[in-house]
């Protein structure tokens, strides 16, 4: 059996692929705990100074959660009492999106094709999404009888504003790729033959630039959005001091006094 979660670090990049094209990634429990293993590896390796998250085939990036088994994993629950199958939400889907969200680097999504449910959940919880021309996205969890899930209640209505995302989660549809890039949902829309190549270019110089100045700016926007802006003024200072600290500061400083392109250590 193939692996359901692909994992390569290579030059500082942390390359994770969903990698279930036959079930348009949907996530069993295997999927599901590799997906987190993962994540947490990426955002916990020193060496990883930047994260792609994409997916295999052609059809879809992930379309959530795997139904033909949650069918089976409900009726067990119900015949011995369980009540285990809805634990995926505390055990798989919170970690996955903490750890893309608190990871001290930055994760691009390179979407190519359908996003639903928790799929589009984890797309969102990346910092920055590039989104195939032939992709759509879906909140999906209304149109099976759930709530939301894998953060998409924090971040939706971040990205696309409460009015906009209410709509989106109480009237499930297929958004195109247009429309998300008009939303705000798409940072960058490609041609579909050209997503992966321009997902690695981003990404890749992500992974060779400021780490420390990338982290800071990760987590001044998450605490601006829930703190005044007086707070908001103080951690700005606080991490302003963190980043100038850095090596990569003084070697940005350097090499823009000897006008040259600075070679960043991450540091």
């Amino acid at each position: 059996m193939a692996d359901t979660v692909l994992y390569e670090v290579s030059d500082g990049l942390a390359t994770i692929t969903l990698n279930r094209p036959e079930a348009m990634n949907a996530l069993n429990v295997a999927a599901k705990v590799a997906l987190r293993d993962a994540v947490r590896s990426a955002a916990d390796d020193s060496a990883v100074r930047a994260v792609l998250l994409t997916a295999a085939g052609d059809r879809a990036f992930c379309v959530g959660q795997d139904l033909k088994e949650h069918i089976g994993l409900l009726i067990e629950d119900r015949e011995t009492g369980s009540g285990q199958t809805m634990s995926t939400v505390r055990e798989h889907y919170n970690p996955i999106v903490r750890a893309l969200t608190e990871a001290a680097k930055p994760v691009v999504a390179a979407v190519n094709g359908v996003a639903a449910g928790a799929g589009f959940g984890f797309a969102l919880a990346a910092d920055y999404r590039i989104v195939a021309d032939t992709a759509a996205f879906n909140t999906s969890f209304a149109g099976v009888a759930l709530t939301a899930d894998s953060g998409i209640s924090w971040t939706l209505p971040r990205v696309i504003g409460p009015g906009r995302a209410a709509d989106l989660l109480l009237f499930p549809r297929s958004i195109s790729a247009q429309e998300a890039y008009e939303l705000g949902i798409a940072n960058r829309l490609v041609p579909r033959g050209e997503l992966r190549a321009e997902a690695e270019k981003v990404v890749r110089a992500l992974a060779e630039g400021p780490t420390v100045a990338y982290a800071a700016l990760k987590e001044s926007m998450a605490y601006g959005l829930t703190h005044s802006l007086a707070e908001t003024l103080e951690k700005e200072d606080e991490l302003q001091t963190r980043a100038g600290s850095s090596e990569d500061h003084a070697i940005a400083v350097q090499a823009f006094v000897n006008k040259e392109k600075p070679r960043y250590l991450g540091r």
